[in-house]
Formats: structure tokens, sequence, C-alpha cells
């Protein structure tokens, strides 16, 4: 039986994990009622402002987290203090690396986040109990390859404009995966900045292909961070994204 289509108001299970994201579409999808019972135990919800550092590029891992929600970004640091930020991570994702001793990274709140927190070594102990569960994690692993080779084509290839509707794009398919529209409405996680960073272009130039964007039609800004996107479709096509 697939334990993620399991009822959410099966008594077993406990209240907290019942409407939890993490249950349905993420890692905690494949773990038994008593595991979930075990793991909220030993689970601590907790909300971070934007710009928390949540853990270190060096530093050993006490716990890992669920995203429950906002939007987490992923950078590495070079010698000289720069910055470059080479991912994003959406509820309801799985925040840590249970087979390497460090992060690699680090990880900050984009946007404030709910998170739902638990020590290393109760997870750790179910993915040895739980193939499953270490499936799961595989599984996440790879389509987080996946993302990032994607990008890599973006960064290489991309002009600057289709840099930027990739970049929406992407923001629009995670704000609401459920959804089947042809429209998406959400607010941007990053500053310009930010954006730039990730993109390896200038403030200037992300503000210019936005302008262009907005006055072509494809997208309506509001408030400079809210986004409507009003044919999904046409932001695809700007995106020039290769074929799946």
């Amino acid at each position: 039986m697939d334990l993620r289509r399991k009822d959410i108001h099966n008594s077993d299970v406990p209240a907290l994990c019942r409407a939890c994201e993490s249950r349905h579409r993420g890692v905690c999808g494949v773990l038994t009622p008593s595991q979930l019972v075990r793991l909220s135990k030993n689970s601590v919800l907790h909300s971070a402002p934007a710009g928390k550092e949540l853990s270190g590029e060096t530093l050993k891992s006490k716990s890992y987290s669920n995203i429950i929600r906002g939007v987490v970004k992923l950078s590495k640091l070079l010698a000289d203090g720069r910055q470059q930020i080479v991912g994003l991570q959406f509820a309801p994702d799985f925040l840590g690396r249970p087979f390497r001793k460090d992060n690699r990274v680090t990880a900050e709140a984009a946007t404030d986040v709910d998170l739902c927190s638990f020590p290393t070594s109760v997870v750790d102990a179910m993915i040895r109990e739980t193939p499953e569960l270490e499936h799961q994690l595989y599984e996440q692993s790879l389509n987080e390859l996946d993302e990032a080779r994607d990008w890599m084509l973006t960064l290489g290839r991309k002009s600057a404009s289709e840099k930027i509707a990739s970049y929406l794009l992407l923001i629009a398919t995670h704000a609401d995966p459920e959804r089947d529209a042809s429209s998406a409405e959400f607010d941007l996680p990053m500053s310009r900045v930010d954006i730039a960073d990730f993109l390896g272009l200038t403030v200037e130039t992300v503000s210019r292909q936005f302008t262009k964007l907005r006055k072509d039609g494809v997208i309506t800004i509001r408030n400079n961070r809210h986004v409507l996107v009003p044919d999904l479709q046409r932001l695809d096509e700007r995106a020039a994204r290769c074929l799946r």
C-alpha cells in the first residue's frame, strides 16, 4: 500500500502530521504511523525570519528539517568573501544531508520559513531501519541533481532574458505544485541582488529584464515583489526550456 495515499484522518497518525505536506509529498510519506509517532515525539516546530542562517557550510549537522512553509536558499562562500547561491529549496523539501557529515553549503532562510526539525540520530536510525525512507531521500537527491543540471544549462547557455524567465518559472512551479492552471501568482522570495547572484547577472540587467517581461505582458508586478503570470505557456516559451 502506498503510505502517501493513506487517509489523513487515521487516528494512528499524530495530529501534527495529518495535514503536513511533508507527509503527503515529502519524505515522511513513506513512514508508518508508528514511525511518525516516534518522529513527532522528537520533532520541534519552529520559525525563522528571512536572512537567518539555518546551517553552516562546514558545520556538522545536529538536526534535519522538513520545510513546512517558505523558501530556503543554499549558497557557497569563496575565500575572498564572495557568495554564490547554488540552489533553492521549497516546502516540503527535506533540509540536510543524512549521508554526509557536513553540509558543504550554507542554508539560509530566503523568506520567513516554518520548519519541523528533528535530531540527526533519530532520522539516521530510521534510515537504517526503513529502506523506503532511504529510497525517498535518494529520490530527492536525484531530483536536486536534475535541477542542478538544468540550472547549469540555464547559466551556461541561456540569454539574460531566458534566465529571468527560467527563474520565474522555477518559482511559479514550486509556489503551488498541486495546481492545475494556466496562470500563477506568487511573491518573489529573493531580492534583485540575490536574483542577480543566483543567475550570474548584474542587478541592472535583472531590473531591465523584469521591465521587458512586464511591458510585453508576460508578467505583472505589484509592490515590487508580487508577481502575476497570466499565461504560463508564454513564460515557458520565454524560458526556452529544453524538451523533456
